[in-house]
């Protein structure tokens, strides 16, 4: 597969227009299936580091003053490029991430989403024109491209995160700095090399730049360096912190994608056959590793029998295995540590009185360890554990007596703030709970679930999810800086507000 993709074993972890010959420490790459070694590469060194900066900063230099629309040009050219190797780059997510096959390329058919979104947006770089108080005076605003991005993601999502960055970065005139998550090199090396081979054949090899470590050390190097303007992190709560506090001391700028604590809100007069298969793709979709999984389920108490009834049958119905083969809805989760996280969390469920609904336990008689049960658990409104971000397929079902307003005061009582959803078919009740007193989540959904949102929309959330808008909407503007312009075509020199000030 690899070879498909033109990549070879033992490469470089470092990318500032060539590849580099690193003599950083080895990193194993090592599929989640069935530990089955990928492959391996040397990462970059603080030598690369400051190479692949170099490149980025001078070929942002050239690449800014490229029109907007002929960036839009080079980049529908990579949409294109990711169209032609959409089944590899899924297969490899699949092999790398763990992720169903049909989740695997649909990331790719994403990443090619965010592509075409761009290029319409490469001739819409809009700026307002105002009007002046002066006599013979032009206002207007205009946006400048605002130099090398850096881009900081996490595994579960390694081609779609960049590409949300990258893309629409390259519209905008700027340069890409990436530091992908050390459990997915090669998918990060793969969807690195197709798109920077186009921009390569425009002449601007370093329009895309990489760099993989073990530690995270590069990152923090990102988070500190003044030459990148802009830093755009997913992840943890506590490393988008951390990326804030430093970015904002050196007066930089930060898009912040974090941690989510999701919850759908099932009212009395809700459509269970929307609820039930939204639930279910929202909770065990990517085996619980998205940041918009389904964590926690608020209903009322006369429908929650048959709701709870209705989700055990379809869990037993999710086939667990090898995430490549035909009919699997749920792979391995990533690594070791996800397992121990599992286990922990479901034995403070039971130290706290919650109830094992279905599910809890390790998946055995699979190709490797990393398998676990999808799980639904009942708890109280005051666990304390509703208010904690797992990522694993663990559900938490809540019961609220108090109608809707019991439901909201239960749904925003965590530090996360991500997204959210209701059903019901209450007008009024879906109204309140997309209102300003309703949910205080980015992303608000009505009879749909919290995952799968499409491109066209801003993704982020706020509180602790950090405030960040990728993808879709005006996101653009985060990726530019606004230059507000005054013309005098008079012969005079009148000041604002009237003031006079005579020689």
């Amino acid at each position: 597969m690899l070879k498909e993709l033109g990549i070879e074993t033992g490469v470089s972890g470092a990318f500032d227009g060539t590849w580099l010959k690193t003599t950083g420490e080895v990193l194993d790459s090592t599929s989640p299936i069935n530990l089955e070694k990928i492959g391996s590469i040397n990462t970059a060194t603080d030598t690369d580091y400051e190479k692949v900066i170099t490149a980025s900063v001078e070929t942002f230099k050239r690449w800014r003053t490229v029109p907007a629309p002929k960036r839009g040009e080079i980049v529908r050219q990579m949409g294109e490029a990711m169209r032609h190797k959409k089944k590899e780059l899924g297969a490899l997510i699949t092999w790398e991430m763990g992720k169903i096959s049909a989740e695997g390329e649909g990331e790719v058919q994403e990443a090619i989403d965010i592509a075409d979104f761009a290029v319409g947006l490469s001739r819409q770089l809009y700026g307002l024109t105002m009007h002046s108080e002066r006599p013979g005076h032009r206002m207007y605003e205009q946006w400048h491209p605002l130099g090398p991005v850096g881009v900081i993601s996490a595994f579960n999502f390694p081609m779609a995160v960049w590409a949300w960055n990258s893309m629409l970065g390259a519209v905008c005139g700027d340069t890409i700095i990436w530091k992908p998550s050390e459990q997915v090199p090669f998918s990060a090396i793969a969807i690195n090399s197709v798109c920077s081979k186009v921009a390569a054949d425009h002449g601007f090899p370093g329009l895309f730049t990489l760099l993989i470590d073990k530690s995270g050390e590069h990152g923090k190097k990102l988070a500190t360096d003044s030459r990148v303007p802009l830093v755009s992190a997913t992840g943890s709560c506590r490393m988008g912190r951390s990326v804030a506090e430093v970015v904002a001391k050196r007066f930089g700028r930060a898009i912040l994608e974090l941690g989510g604590n999701n919850a759908v809100v099932v009212l009395n007069d809700a459509d269970l056959n929307l609820v039930v298969p939204s639930i279910l793709f929202g909770a065990v979709g990517t085996a619980g590793q998205r940041c918009t999984t389904v964590r926690r389920i608020l209903v009322e108490p006369k429908i929650k029998d048959e709701l709870i009834k209705k989700l055990i049958n379809g869990y037993s119905q999710v086939k667990i295995g090898d995430p490549r083969q035909k009919g699997i809805l749920m792979g391995p989760l990533i690594n070791n540590t996800a397992i121990e996280l599992y286990k922990d969390t479901i034995a403070k469920v039971k130290s706290l009185g919650g109830k094992i609904l279905c599910g809890g336990n390790l998946k055995k008689d699979m190709p490797s360890p990393l398998f676990v049960e999808p799980t639904i658990v009942e708890v109280d409104k005051n666990c304390p554990l509703l208010k904690e971000e797992v990522f694993a397929p663990i559900v938490y079902v809540v019961t609220v007596t108090g109608g809707i307003d019991e439901a909201l005061e239960v749904h925003n009582d965590v530090p996360q703030g991500l997204s959210s959803a209701i059903f019901t078919k209450d007008l009024q009740k879906a109204e309140q709970f997309l209102s300003a007193a309703g949910s205080d989540c980015g992303i608000a959904n009505v009879n749909i679930g919290t995952s799968g949102a499409e491109i066209g929309g801003a993704f982020g959330g706020e509180k602790e999810t950090g405030g960040g808008r990728e993808s879709g909407s005006d996101s653009w503007r985060q990726y530019m800086r606004r230059q507000t312009c005054t013309i005098n075509y008079s012969n005079d020199v009148p000041l604002a507000q009237g003031i006079s000030f005579l020689l």
